[in-house]
């Protein structure tokens, strides 16, 4: 088995949540997004968020708006919308529910050894 697939899937589905809680409360821009996950060692490749904010932006969790930029060409900043806060709410319940339940059963298992 490998160990290195089953902690990516495990980082792969927690990184949704992750970008929904970075931008709460703030317009982001991807590159920020992107610095945001590597301080948190949750590191993703540009190739990876793309796509993840494009479905997120076309299940109207995000909208974007474009601003110019005196380092280049403009960029596009995404923000959470109503849609997306209330799915953030709900994705932080499940979270806060599922480590819980993870804590209790990992702490459990490791003290039976």
């Amino acid at each position: 088995m490998n160990i290195e697939n089953t902690k990516a899937q495990m980082r792969k589905g927690i990184l949704e949540f992750c970008i929904l809680s970075i931008m709460q409360g703030r317009d982001c821009y991807t590159s920020e997004i992107l610095d945001e996950l590597k301080q948190a060692k949750l590191l993703v490749v540009e190739g990876t968020i793309y796509p993840l904010l494009t479905r997120l932006k076309n299940d109207d969790l995000l909208s974007y708006r474009w601003e110019e930029s005196n380092a280049g060409p403009p960029r596009k900043y995404y923000r959470l919308t109503d849609l997306g806060q209330e799915f953030l709410v709900e994705l932080g319940k499940t979270w806060t529910e599922l480590s819980v339940a993870v804590e209790k059963i990992t702490t459990n298992t490791q003290s039976h050894e």
